[in-house]
């Protein structure tokens, strides 16, 4: 990213010199982002982020819905920037159905299929929940979905399954991407849509290099993306699979009264491990952790500040208590076998001893 803090500084709108240069830099991330992805260049458009790329999924094809079909599904587990969207537009006259999923987080296909009819605008349901790491079938579901109506859209979150599992955007007919789960900057994310699909721009304001998005795109960062997304197809998720199940293995072995949030083995994202401890808070858990060199998100690393349970955890079956006193870990490429041997014994450690001075009934 350091050769694009110059070259991508100026406006790839403009058509002067270093507008020029920046254009070239988007224009080569998009033309390298595209070929990994197996899209063409035109059906991605840029955001900051895959809350921004949801929203503009979700309410811009809306936006340009010109037909009575005022129906969405989404999963009951969907990341919030999904479910908030979805209910936003229940303000404009559309109704949302939340599809339920069993204890390990998988949807209900036969309440799908009951509910997907003449009426559904749009589905979304993530290849990959972004908590509990839970992989769902999306060419049986595309299938499931495109066999009442092929007319209707069908949106995944795929920010958490690309790298991790292997996807088919011929599958789908929008798919939104971060550059920071991918180990990427920030700043970056992106809305793939599939040609012939209507969306209309949510924001508005000067013509800029994308006609969907009109803001000054961050080019360094849409760089390192596209430089991020070259180098997750190297990664060998196989190892990465191997150090979350000796994380998995060794926190449940060492820590009694812990439970695993999700399934196990290959129906579950190879970097993904959500485990609730009871009598003990989550926050406390990672504030404890924190303080060990461990750093653990409390639940959802997205909604952990409000203090609330994650409402994916209670949509498969957890008690507020359990809910309460989870912790979302991810293994990265950058781990190996004695961060996970440290990592498991400074968890059993911290949740041992934040046991015996808590106040919660058993503890």
């Amino acid at each position: 990213m350091k050769a694009y803090k110059r070259k991508g500084y100026g406006n790839p709108a403009i058509t002067h010199k270093v507008g020029w240069e920046s254009y070239e830099v988007l224009y080569k991330a998009t033309e390298k982002l595209s070929k990994i992805l197996n899209s063409s260049m035109n059906e991605l458009t840029y955001t900051h982020n895959a809350t921004e790329a949801n929203n503009l999924a979700i309410l811009g094809a809306a936006k340009a819905n010109k037909t009575n079909r005022r129906k969405i599904i989404v999963s009951s587990i969907e990341h919030l920037s999904v479910i908030f969207a979805a209910e936003e537009l229940q303000k404009h006259g559309y109704k949302v159905v939340k599809v339920p999923v069993d204890k390990e987080g998988f949807v209900n296909k036969d309440f799908l299929r009951k509910e997907v009819d003449n009426e559904t605008f749009l589905v979304s349901i993530a290849p990959i929940n972004h908590e509990i790491g839970v992989i769902q079938d999306i060419e049986e579901i595309n299938d499931l979905i495109k066999d009442k109506n092929s007319e209707i859209l069908f949106h995944i979150d795929a920010s958490d399954a690309f790298g991790r599992i292997k996807l088919n955007l011929n599958k789908v007919d929008l798919a939104s991407f971060s550059s920071h789960k991918i180990y990427g900057p920030k700043g970056a994310g992106a809305l793939y849509i599939k040609e012939g699909v209507k969306i209309e721009p949510i924001i508005y304001g000067q013509l800029t290099a994308q006609k969907l998005w009109p803001s000054l795109e961050n080019i360094p960062a849409i760089a390192g993306f596209a430089k991020a997304a070259e180098l997750i197809t190297s990664i060998d998720m196989n190892k990465i699979s191997y150090l979350r199940d000796k994380l998995i293995e060794g926190v449940l072995s060492e820590v009694d009264q812990a439970l695993l949030n999700g399934p196990k083995g290959f129906k579950r994202a190879p970097d993904n491990v959500n485990i609730s401890f009871l009598h003990v808070e989550g926050e406390a858990v990672t504030v404890e952790l924190s303080m060990r060199g461990v750093y653990v998100s409390s639940g959802s690393a997205c909604t952990s500040r409000i203090l609330q349970p994650s409402h994916v955890l209670l949509a498969i079956g957890r008690k507020y208590e359990e809910a309460h006193g989870s912790i979302l870990m991810k293994v990265t490429p950058f781990h190996n076998e004695n961060d996970i041997e440290y990592a498991v014994n400074q968890i059993s450690e911290g949740v041992k001893r934040l046991r015996l001075i808590s106040p919660i009934k058993g503890g």
